[in-house]
This record gives C-alpha cells, structure tokens and sequence, in this order.
C-alpha cells in the first residue's frame, strides 16, 4: 500500500449522525469585564480573555472576535498591531491621536473609529486614556490565513455625530415603541450588510432614564460596552422566554460606565433603566458576517 495513503488514513475518523449534528462545545458566558481593569497600572493592552472558557488554542472573547482594553498613561503611547480584517476602537475615556499608515486622526471621549486590515496603529496621549478595542484576529487564527488585503477604508465616527442621530431618531424611535432606540454604525464599503466592516457591526444604542428595551436575540455573539449609565441599569438574558415574551431565569447584568459584558449567541436579552438618566451601550458583534452568510436570524418579541 502506498505510504502516503496509509498516513492519510490515520486521520480519518467518523460519527453517526443522530448522535453528532450538534457537537459538544463550550458554550459562550454570559462573562462582565469591569472597568476597574483599565483604571489603574502601566501602559498596555488588557484582553478580555475567555479562551479558558471556550477551549480556544489562541486569546478570544468569543470565537471570532477578541475584545480588548487599552490603557495609556499620560504623555505615553502603544502600538496596537494585529493580524486581522477589521477592528473598532471606541474611546471609553481620554483624548490623543493615532497615527496609521493611512492618516492620522485625532480623537476625545466618545469617539469611534475603524481600521481594515493594516501594519499597526499607534496611540498617543496627553492624559489619562482608555480604549475599546475589538478585532476578528480569533477568527482569521482559526481559519488558518492571513488577510493581505484591506477589505474597507478606515472611518471615523465622532461622539457629536453619533449623539446627533440619536436625537433625529429618538422621539418617534420612543413614541413607536421600537426594539431599540440606536444608530447602526456603517462604512459605505459595507453598505450591502449595512455593517461597520464586513466581519463586525456596532450599534450606538440609547436607553432612556425610565425605559425598558423588549427582548431580541440573534446567533452573533455581542460585545456590550457600557458607555454611560446611572445606578440600576441593567440587561436580562436567558435561552428562552413564555408566552409573554419575558425571559425565564434570566441572568442579570449591570451596566456600568466604561465596562464589557458578553451576550451569548440565540440568548434572548432585554435592557433595563430603572434610573433618572439616559444610558447608552456600545455592542459590537460577528453579525457582519453572520449577515453575509445569511445566518443572523435576529428575532423581536411582540
């Protein structure tokens, strides 16, 4: 027999059906990351690390994306640089520039921005300063290549703009009752999935003081940056809701400025501002992709 066959039929292994169509793997928590991570200590990246969780060779919040916290000292600066298609910053606290290989931009609190595929970006700063920073380098890790092209061209989201399209669409947003009150963040590069970069998509979402946001779920898994809140905001989930549409043993996570939390994919979720001021969160997911793939299958209660 040839010896290279008799090596290849090592490999094989088989299973039966009935007992194989839903493999066995660990599923993704429900996980917060509290800004107290990026408050104190040296310069440097924080990942927001779960890849004990999931059984992931390599650093991942979720199977396809890592989420990350920035911090910079003042007067210091990092590079951040990575092997990945797409990232997103959101500037939880600070102000400074970075500095690309296709520009340099300046930014303050509030702020967000993107990069496609590129050779590292660095961060310079005045002041205290602090980061979201989320990429898809789990995924293309997984895969097993490297990207070679930029997918998208970079952009630029300032605090201003995004606060003026909440206020276009709130009022008739809130009167209308609607699922959420929020912006989906875009590139015209991606105008087809109507996403931020062709892997990820970010909401810029408001929570009124006073207002509770009904139940959705959808089969990307989201990165929740708490952007600002006031005491007893929160976000319920769980796997399945009765036939009111509230959620069944739903685990609660509080909301506070400047901290992460991880909706698991197809869990029901619903937002929660028992407080006197309007709250907003940051989400950023794998539903670019998972809307390519025609996957997402976002789903609302009635």
């Amino acid at each position: 027999m040839n010896t290279d066959k008799q090596q290849w039929e090592k490999q094989v292994v088989s299973w039966e059906y009935s007992a194989a169509a839903t493999p066995d793997l660990n599923e993704v928590p429900v996980q917060p990351f509290a800004a107290s991570l990026h408050e104190q200590g040296t310069t440097r990246v924080i990942s927001l690390d779960l890849s004990s969780i999931l059984a992931t060779p390599f650093l991942a919040t979720t199977p396809n994306l890592l989420a990350n916290y920035v911090r910079i000292c003042p007067n210091e600066q990092i590079t951040t640089a990575v092997s990945a298609t797409s990232e997103v910053f959101f500037i939880m606290r600070g102000a400074g520039r970075t500095e690309t290989e296709t520009g340099t931009i300046t930014w303050q609190q509030g702020d967000a921005f993107t990069l496609p595929h590129n050779q590292g970006a660095t961060h310079f700063v005045d002041e205290d300063s602090a980061l979201y920073w989320v990429h898809d380098a789990p995924l293309l890790t997984y895969l097993g290549v490297t990207p070679n092209t930029p997918r998208f061209q970079p952009a630029f989201y300032s605090k201003t703009y995004m606060h003026d399209e909440i206020a276009h669409i709130r009022e008739i947003a809130i009167h209308e009752n609607r699922n959420r009150v929020g912006i989906i963040l875009g590139n015209r590069d991606s105008a087809k999935t109507k996403t931020i970069t062709h892997t990820l998509w970010a909401l810029f979402n408001l929570l009124p003081k006073g207002a509770v946001q009904k139940p959705h779920r959808h089969n990307s898994v989201a990165l929740d940056l708490a952007v600002f809140s006031g005491p007893d905001t929160y976000t319920l989930l769980g796997k399945s809701i009765d036939e009111q549409g509230n959620i069944i043993n739903p685990v609660k996570a509080t909301w506070e400025s400047n901290s992460v939390f991880v909706t698991p994919p197809g869990w029901w979720h619903s937002h929660h501002n028992e407080s006197d001021q309007d709250a907003y969160v940051f989400p950023v997911q794998d539903a670019g992709l998972h809307t390519y793939m025609r996957t997402l299958d976002i789903q609302f209660t009635r």
